[in-house]
């Protein structure tokens, strides 16, 4: 079976879509982040600590990671950590809450 083809994107759809990427690149830079940043975070029902990749913020302020197996989960800023120096320049896990230069909530609508 020949594999589907998809269906051209129009200009102002490719528009959107860059446009949206800015805005989020300018979001996550100004709580301190960057898009496929490597964190952790603790699942509900597990233990010990997993790792992903930063993808973007939503419109509630939770931070959108993908994880190992690619599956993605929207997370409080609180239940998540990223790498960052700390007192004597070594790479230590912080928690987002403590790195985010500035954080504020933002508008639903």
């Amino acid at each position: 079976m020949p594999p589907k083809a998809t269906a051209p994107r129009s200009a102002s759809a490719k528009a959107a879509a860059e446009k949206s990427s800015v805005d989020q690149a300018a979001i996550l830079h100004s709580i301190g982040l960057t898009a496929g940043e490597e964190v952790r975070f603790r699942r509900a029902d597990r233990g010990r600590w997993q790792t992903g990749r930063i993808a973007y913020v939503e419109r509630d302020g939770s931070i959108t990671v993908h994880d190992a197996h690619g599956a993605a989960r929207s997370l409080r800023p609180e239940n998540l950590e990223v790498k960052r120096p700390g007192k004597r320049k070594k790479l230590t896990w912080q928690a987002v809450t403590d790195v985010a230069v500035t954080w504020e909530q933002l508008t639903l609508f």
